[in-house]
């Protein structure tokens, strides 16, 4: 008997393609070419683009004033295990269909939590064999994974930071399950995001026994990837409030902080996410900088947010200024080393077809395809560079050159401006030139 053939489900949409700038298309891409070279790399290869799994493919448009409203012609009103196993077909021909070379998951996205670990581990087992089998059709890998440890009752307190110790047990059995999964299907990293690990009251809270046993967990999840052989990047993802009042995690510099106090700098990076860096009061651009300071940037979430509300609101990303600087940063650090451009971002609650996961990911991948672009010419052309460099040419030589040598304390300082009377005259900060330079690629 003829085999019959696999069901479609986005009927109508063909693979996208590049089709240039003046294409009118809305299912084409204008700007992201994926084998075009910048700076001697393909497009591809510099934004490393994933799907998230979480709002893709899960995300049903709710919101805390209504119910979903997206229409998902193959779902079935279940989470069964079936209902798990169409859905990541759905994600790999999305997925296939956008071009995307890279997915990222929590676990109980793509499989359903059963009645006790052990079921939820074996759902778990039975998708992963089928997005195995997805990822060897496409060619299609796991950026990272990740474990849902928030959305269930037993983490209202925290998962980690949880005061009930049999949480934070089931917290770490959990990790260790997302982790070996993680592993077995070839993912590049994995991201420890603390949805709960924070606070709503200090009333109830001892933060520095939290704080302790936060770091355990993590140190006790790097040992576990050692001893399975697991060799992906794990990350930290800040955030800093939302559902809590106050999260751990909540910005580049405190998790740097919380890394170094614990000693875990050297085994974990820093994913960030644009719409985390407004609610913490800062740029994407500062957050970027932040963790290249301390060479901890490991990977980014593309999204963005409404300056409007305070609260996530997880756009995705349509500003050129943004894009520009998010690039300038990564290929100042040399590009990226692990992870890649990570899409957590959702379409609108009034977006609610199928067609428009493809318009919200195109509009998004050209958006970055154009940042891209545009930063590499800034760099190219020099000027931006060259100032900086410039203003600070006072420590390239004489005293700055001593004192970052750490040739000079306070008495040679002392010494020194005696002899010197008065401090050199400061020059321009130039920034309404620099803002018109950027303007001008742009």
């Amino acid at each position: 008997m003829k085999k019959s053939a696999a069901r479609e489900f986005f009927p109508g949409i063909d693979k996208v393609q590049y089709e240039g700038p003046k294409s009118k298309n809305p299912l084409a891409f204008k700007h992201y070419n994926p084998d075009e070279l910048v700076d001697g790399k393909t497009m591809k290869d510099h934004l490393r683009f994933s799907v998230t799994y979480w709002h893709t493919i899960r995300g049903q448009l709710a919101d805390m004033f209504g119910v979903g409203t997206a229409i998902r012609p193959w779902e079935d009103g279940t989470n069964s295990l079936a209902m798990a196993e169409t859905r990541a077909r759905v994600a790999f021909e999305f997925m296939e269909k956008l071009g995307a070379p890279y997915y990222a998951f929590h676990d109980r996205d793509v499989a359903p939590e059963g009645r006790d670990l052990r079921e939820s581990n074996k759902n778990l087992d039975a998708i992963v064999r089928v997005l195995k089998a997805e990822q060897e059709r496409t060619g299609i890998k796991l950026l990272w994974g990740t474990a849902c440890l928030f959305v269930h009752p037993r983490y209202c307190h925290g998962a980690a930071t949880s005061c009930n110790a049999d949480v934070f047990a089931y917290a770490a059995a959990q990790v260790k399950k997302a982790i070996e999964v993680t592993h077995e299907l070839g993912g590049e990293g994995y991201v420890f995001w603390g949805g709960r690990e924070g606070y709503s009251t200090l009333l109830n809270t001892d933060l520095k026994r939290e704080l302790d046993h936060l770091a355990a967990f993590l140190h006790m999840a790097v040992d576990y990837r050692k001893s399975v052989g697991f060799k992906g990047q794990f990350y930290i993802e800040p955030k800093p409030k939302e559902p809590t009042k106050h999260q751990y995690d909540s910005d580049a510099a405190a998790c740097l902080n919380f890394l170094r106090q614990y000693d875990l700098l050297k085994s974990l990076k820093l994913n960030i996410e644009t719409n985390h860096a407004t609610l913490a009061g800062h740029t994407m651009q500062h957050e970027l900088e932040t963790a290249i300071a301390a060479n901890a940037l490991g990977s980014i979430d593309a999204n963005t947010g409404d300056l409007l509300l305070g609260w996530d609101t997880d756009q995705f990303p349509t500003n050129l200024y943004l894009t520009t600087e998010v690039m300038l940063s990564i290929l100042k650090m040399g590009g990226f080393a692990t992870g890649g451009t990570n899409f957590d971002a959702k379409v609108r609650r009034e977006s609610f077809e199928p067609v428009d996961l493809f318009h919200a990911h195109i509009g998004g991948m050209d958006t970055f395809a154009r940042g891209l672009k545009i930063a590499s010419a800034i760099r190219k052309d020099g000027r931006l560079a060259e100032f900086v460099k410039c203003r600070y040419s006072s420590w390239d030589s004489g005293v700055g050159a001593d004192i970052e040598k750490g040739k000079v304390g306070f008495k040679e300082l002392e010494a020194y401006m005696l002899k010197q009377g008065e401090a050199a005259a400061n020059t321009s900060g130039r920034q309404e030139l620099l803002e018109n330079l950027i303007n001008d690629f742009i």
